[in-house]
């Protein structure tokens, strides 16, 4: 290639493995750059003993986003870690303040491990046990944390497990050696972790779907569990526990019992009883955190994919005022340890690509800590708000999504449409910042949707349900009636769509594929799945059961042969349209060997398949360098078979 051909072109990095995707014009890296180059920041904890706030950003020579320290609103940022792979979360020691605790993973392969890092020399220090995957949670007194972990397959005889523990075991910070193992738990999902006031006991969930989960009390002295809910004769339900009272005595939670969605309710202990604080709301609350005077609850409240606040007395368990906070996705709520009026948390919104801020609950008043950074060629605030949009599917149910239409004066006519699914399946498509998609948008003219269909949470736990087992082919066929439905819209092309998804989305860009390749012009599978009894049987053990809940069990012989029937893979011979597969090596959800078969076996049809393959990313890529080649490619695969 002559000197000034290679010039024009922007080679995959060492760590990409880039197959039958064309030369990557340096012209397309110019054209997006600036929309590849939002920074925003988000809430991780607050200090214990100053108005000082840990937050998550990546600077402008970051590969990846760091923990910095906020000394203010708007104050000075002190840069804390410095690392070449993902924090996953950071805490501070939760009485003074003196240092951190922190998660880390390597190349995205999700074995966390536990770190203490000491705030004057940065300097980290091993808390958990490396062929584990672990996370951890503070006691009430702040004395010591609780590691949970699972074991990892790599560990295992023959590279998988039948059967999984989750050990729960104290660990000083400080002395890392003192420690003591307090329980071992049968199975994976166990999450949800809750100290009482006295450290006595622990809350937990043992999670198997969002409607099926067991409350338990930890004994901390004995391990001894004793399970609360669902009470004995009970239907399954969600159950996860949010905080107790001051006086220990009753316990707040989450749960689905008795509701197509979730409400904030308090279990008293002694009584036996639970009691919904929020039946009056039809809709998910989907976080919930108690004031450190015990007095107020606060609730972050999925309003149809629209996020609000709400406060509660916590003894009367009354609704009180709203508080009025901007619109937008709001996450993390968190009260300060020792400022009892002020609640922290995160923000983004179609026109805002996320900050930090807090709230004083008593005199209302709403403080933004942070300013994301745009490039100055770019205004955010003229950026596009989605419309709801509604279609009727097979069986005459409403399904329903977001629409990101392109200014109409500046792109007339029928626009081509990008179809995004949201992985899960138990995930829902929300109003927030698009990010590098607002270049699909604003400057290619393309028409983005993101639909929820059957299976999505969000809209009941009865719809949630819709797609699980024998039913799951009826997700993609909400997909096909939104094409239908495309069809009969004036300002969309239905004759132009790409499908594209990411983990359980990946699954439905392929199945679209498969089934409606005649009504599409190319699909995008991202760390998805192209086979569920490969994929059961492949993923890290430690997952494998929840996925059976949610996919089916591969081991029954007629669910195996459904599974069979209805695979991508097995029906590869049906896509006719170009296809992208992007997958990172290390995923341990699903594992890169499901975009390796399906790329085989559709090469065989003769259309065009791209893949792109990061050793370094594991279950979606999380390297700026990595994702801006990902963006450029899929322009470059959209201005291809989309536009052209």
């Amino acid at each position: 290639m002559p000197a000034t051909s290679a010039a024009a072109v922007i080679p995959p990095n060492a760590n990409l493995r880039a197959e039958g995707i064309p030369p990557i014009q340096r012209t397309i890296a110019e054209r997006v750059a600036a929309y590849t180059d939002f920074r925003g920041y988000g809430f991780m904890g607050w200090h214990p003993k100053n108005r000082s706030m840990l937050v998550r950003h990546r600077g402008a020579t970051d590969n990846l986003a760091q923990v910095y320290l906020l000394d203010g609103p708007s104050g000075t940022m002190t840069k804390l870690t410095d690392f070449a792979e993902s924090v996953q979360g950071a805490s501070f020691e939760p009485r003074e303040g003196r240092y951190l605790v922190y998660g880390r993973d390597t190349g995205g392969n999700e074995a966390t491990k536990v770190y203490r890092m000491d705030l004057p020399s940065r300097e980290s220090t091993l808390l958990s046990n490396p062929d584990e995957r672990s996370s951890a949670m503070w006691t009430e007194k702040g004395d010591r944390i609780l590691i949970s972990a699972v074991p990892l397959d790599r560990t295992a005889q023959g590279g998988t497990r039948a059967q999984v523990t989750t050990t729960l075991t104290f660990v000083n910070p400080l002395k890392p050696e003192e420690k003591s193992k307090l329980a071992e738990l049968p199975g994976g999902g166990w999450f949800g972790g809750r100290f009482s006031p006295d450290d006595s006991r622990l809350a937990m969930t043992q999670f198997r779907t969002s409607t099926d989960t067991e409350l338990f009390l930890i004994d901390t002295k004995s391990g001894q569990r004793e399970r609360i809910l669902p009470a004995a004769g009970q239907p399954a339900a969600g159950y996860f526990p949010a905080a107790w009272s001051k006086d220990g005595k009753r316990l707040f939670l989450t749960t689905n019992a008795g509701s197509e969605f979730s409400e904030l309710a308090v279990y008293d202990l002694g009584a036996k009883t639970l009691t919904s604080l929020t039946k009056h709301i039809p809709w998910d609350v989907s976080g919930v955190d108690l004031s450190k005077d015990g007095k107020l609850l606060i609730a972050e409240i999925n309003n149809n994919g629209r996020d609000e606040m709400r406060l509660f007395d916590a003894t009367t368990g009354k609704e009180l005022p709203a508080p009025k906070v901007p619109a937008g996705a709001i996450g993390g709520t968190s009260w300060h340890e020792s400022l009892g009026d002020e609640v922290a948390f995160s923000l983004n919104s179609p026109q805002s690509p996320g900050d930090a801020y807090s709230l004083n609950v008593k005199t209302g008043v709403v403080t933004r800590w942070t300013t994301a950074y745009a490039p100055p060629t770019i205004d955010p605030s003229t950026f596009v708000t989605p419309q709801l949009i509604q279609w009727k599917s097979f069986d005459g149910r409403m399904i329903s999504g977001w629409l990101f239409a392109p200014d109409a004066k500046r792109f007339p006519g029928k626009r081509p449409v990008f179809v995004d699914f949201h992985g899960g399946p138990e995930a829902q498509s929300t109003v927030r910042f698009m990010g590098r998609w607002n270049y699909y948008i604003n400057e290619m003219g393309i028409a983005v949707i993101l639909p929820n269909v059957r299976g999505s949470t969000g809209y009941g736990k009865s719809f949630a349900q819709l797609d699980n087992g024998f039913l799951r082919e009826d997700s993609v066929k909400d997909g096909g009636a939104l094409l239908d439905w495309l069809a009969t819209q004036p300002h969309l092309d239905g004759k132009r769509v790409v499908v594209s998804g990411g983990s359980y989305g990946g699954y439905m860009s392929l199945a679209m594929a498969t089934n409606y390749s005649d009504r599409l012009r190319g699909a995008i599978d991202i760390v998805g799945i192209s086979h569920f009894v490969t994929f059961l049987n492949n993923t890290e053990s430690y997952r494998r059961d929840l996925r059976r809940v949610e996919y089916g069990d591969e081991r029954d012989p007629k669910m195996r042969e459904f599974q069979e029937k209805i695979a991508p893979l097995n029906n590869a011979q049906r896509i006719k349209v170009p296809l992208f597969v992007i997958h990172g090596k290390n995923d341990p959800r699903v594992p890169y060997t499901e975009a390796e078969q399906i790329v085989q076996k559709v090469r065989a049809n003769n259309v065009p398949v791209w893949y792109l393959l990061a050793d370094n990313e594991g279950h979606g890529f999380a390297r700026r360098v990595n994702a801006d080649f990902q963006f450029y490619a899929t322009v470059k695969f959209l201005e291809t078979y989309l536009l052209n």
